[in-house]
């Protein structure tokens, strides 16, 4: 066998094993998911539609939401809601972090605090919002602020003080510009944890703005849940449900491909080792 057909043997090879991999890994995700949808669909066969609704219900419900606008608007709303509160508390929770990351005083004061944040329960965050808070949205944006506010600095946090010393006085000896400091330096370094931070989030945000919106709310996902159960409908609750699950799916999935066109020279270093 000459050279290069050895070679285009190799390379062949390589492919349909890296193929074979990758249908692995996708049939190992996506059995579970058949596997709760089969049980889920032979359950419908012996109790009633409001215990266990069978999938194609479902499925019909959730292209009636996606057709009817004023129903999607409900949908809008909600997402509206969790990525207002989200970036509100990442902002607040990045300008803490780095206050605390600059001052031990600080960190000492703020983080009791926060941690003291981290323990209180959703609901009672929402029982505060009503008391304090007249409208609905700044009601719900408090409480997703509140919620996710302690995660996002800690997450920053832990990032800025895990940067290499050593590497930032190198750095430092060229005597880079704040912008250019912050833009090659502080940027790469902290980018992974607060996409991480995010991720995490998103699924907490998008459980905490269901029990926001149940309590006063005349709209969103969870003003329709609550519609739901108050007419034992199992199949638009499961419908409803499902609405914020493609959200957070596809939020995930963008925030995934950020990660991998920011750090594409991961995969480029580890092809060439």
């Amino acid at each position: 066998m000459t050279m290069p057909q050895a070679q285009s043997s190799s390379s062949s090879s390589g492919t349909a094993s890296r193929s074979a991999a990758v249908g692995r890994r996708v049939f190992s995700y996506i059995l579970p998911f058949v596997v709760v949808a089969g049980i889920w669909q032979i359950a419908s066969l012996f109790f009633p539609p409001f215990l266990f609704p069978s999938l194609v219900d479902v499925f019909k419900r959730c292209i009636g939401i996606f057709s009817d606008w004023s129903e999607f608007s409900d949908v809008l709303a909600t997402v509206g809601r969790i990525l207002a509160g989200l970036a509100g508390a990442f902002i607040v929770g990045a300008a803490l972090a780095v206050m605390m990351a600059r001052s031990r005083a600080a960190n000492e004061f703020l983080s009791p605090i926060l941690t003291l944040f981290q323990g209180i329960p959703a609901l009672s965050w929402v029982v505060f919002a009503i008391i304090w808070f007249h409208g609905i949205e700044p009601r719900i944006f408090f409480i997703m602020v509140m919620t996710t506010l302690p995660a996002f600095t800690f997450q920053v946090l832990s990032a800025l003080q895990a940067m290499s010393r050593d590497l930032m006085e190198m750095v430092m000896s060229f005597r880079p510009t704040r912008a250019k400091l912050f833009r090659t330096m502080i940027i790469p370094a902290i980018l992974p944890d607060i996409l991480t931070a995010w991720k995490v989030n998103l699924g907490n945000a998008s459980r905490v703005v269901v029990v926001a919106e149940l309590v006063g709310a005349t709209g969103g996902v969870g003003y329709e849940l609550l519609q739901q159960q108050q007419v034992f409908d199992m199949a638009g609750a499961l419908a409803w449900t499902l609405q914020l699950v493609f959200f957070v799916l596809i939020a995930q999935g963008v925030l995934t491909l950020i990660e991998n066109i920011a750090f594409r020279y991961r995969a480029v270093s580890e092809r060439t080792l």
